[in-house]
């Protein structure tokens, strides 16, 4: 399980920075902050691509500082750090030279540092500043105060594409953290900024405050788990190369944690069942197939992850699943009235009565198989013989009666 992180805009140093516990001498010899660094020496790579970025690593309240070298300059979260950016100018880079600063949340440890440039470098707002380019949720403050230096403010919702320094990188909208994340993911190189979303070996709190929200952070997760990932380019730690997607699942699984409300690791079957009570069915089919991993012959995680697919309208890939639920089990009357249900799904009706009468021929009061059989035989327009099945008859009007109801609800309003 990744370790949270406890506070809106504090986070874990990496081992060897950052001050000594109050009380204990510093270490005789005590590591130096790298500075800044290329992602090719980070990486160790020669990808030329990689020779254009630039890294600092964030410690204490900052985050970490990226710029991309180009035709100008763009600044990915601004830190809170001055320092870091007298370091950067002493290596040959202009302060003018920044044409775009890109937040990936309004944090004070990401944003902070875009109102000490302004403040330190006034030939930049003299040069015709810069463009900051935040979500539309972001703080009015910030904008507000960057305004009146003459920048100019882009924001952005997710989906659109931005030209940073002449390559294109999609907006991807990644709240949860906070209200305003944003994630920026550049295909060719499979490249992504994840700023507090994705990071290695922790998992960024909820802000509630700023807006964050466990579901939400789960969309967010979701969005990046779309994405092919290989570098991850975080807003806490190092960045990771060649197994980003990585981070980005083991995120994803202590989110499911915290959901679930466990503090500890629990089996994966466990962890499905528990999402499925909340109506989580793509988390539980992903527990499924971790615990399918460690157990292919697992039958109940079959079975489990077949009834999550069938109700996410993903029948065909359900079936195949209970096929080997039943080559195994061929009396499993739970599987048997399951295939009946993802056939049902994929509209043969006619098809999926077998398997209903299977499962009621071994227990003639399975009320699931009597419901969907009758409901099977309806949509095969055999209507005499659906209303034959009395619970199925009971159900059918039932609903009928609620849906009369709703329509002359919706009249009289």
């Amino acid at each position: 399980m990744n370790k949270d992180i406890r506070d809106e805009d504090r986070h874990e140093p990496q081992a060897g920075w950052g001050a000594p516990p109050e009380g204990e001498a510093p270490p005789e010899e005590e590591r130096q902050h790298p500075g800044w660094l290329t992602l090719a020496q980070v990486f160790n790579s020669a990808d030329p691509f990689f020779e254009n970025f630039l890294y600092l690593l964030g410690y204490d309240y900052s985050s970490n500082i990226y710029v991309i070298k180009g035709d100008y300059l763009t600044v990915v979260d601004s830190g809170n750090d001055y320092t870091g950016f007298m370091d950067l100018f002493k290596q040959g880079c202009q302060p003018e030279d920044i044409k775009k600063i890109v937040l990936t949340h309004g944090h004070r440890d990401t944003s902070m540092g875009t109102f000490e440039l302004l403040r330190a470098y006034p030939q930049m707002a003299e040069s015709g500043g810069f463009e900051l380019i935040l979500h539309k949720d972001s703080p009015a403050e910030l904008k507000e105060v960057v305004k009146k230096f003459g920048c100019r403010v882009t924001e952005v919702k997710g989906g659109e594409t931005l030209d940073l320094c002449g390559d294109p990188w999609e907006v991807i909208y990644t709240p949860g953290h906070t209200i305003d994340g944003l994630s920026f993911y550049h295909a060719p190189s499979q490249t992504a900024f994840t700023g507090d979303m994705a990071l290695p070996h922790a998992m960024g709190e909820v802000d509630e405050k700023a807006g964050g929200r466990l579901d939400h952070y789960l969309y967010g997760v979701k969005a990046l788990r779309r994405k092919d990932i290989a570098n991850l380019l975080p807003g806490h730690g190092l960045p990771v190369a060649s197994i980003g997607n990585r981070v980005v699942e083991q995120t994803y699984e202590s989110l499911m944690l915290k959901i679930i409300g466990v503090e500890k690791e629990i089996p994966w079957i466990d962890g499905a069942k528990a999402l499925v009570s909340k109506g989580l069915l793509e988390e539980a089919a992903f527990c499924c197939d971790r615990e399918l991993a460690r157990k292919p012959e697992n039958l109940m995680a079959m079975q489990l992850k077949a009834y999550c697919l069938t109700d996410m309208g993903r029948c065909e890939e359900s079936l195949a699943l209970l096929n080997q639920v039943l080559a195994r089990e061929s009396d499993n009357i739970y599987a048997l009235s399951a295939t009946g249900h993802a056939l049902l799904g994929l509209g043969r009706y006619l098809d999926s009565i077998g398997y209903f009468d299977r499962a009621l021929k071994i227990n003639p009061d399975f009320e699931e198989a009597q419901v969907y059989k009758g409901m099977g035989l309806y949509l095969a327009g055999k209507y005499d013989e659906a209303m034959d099945i009395d619970i199925f008859k009971r159900e059918f009007s039932h609903r009928m009666k609620e849906e009369i109801l709703k329509k002359t609800q919706s009249g009289n309003s």
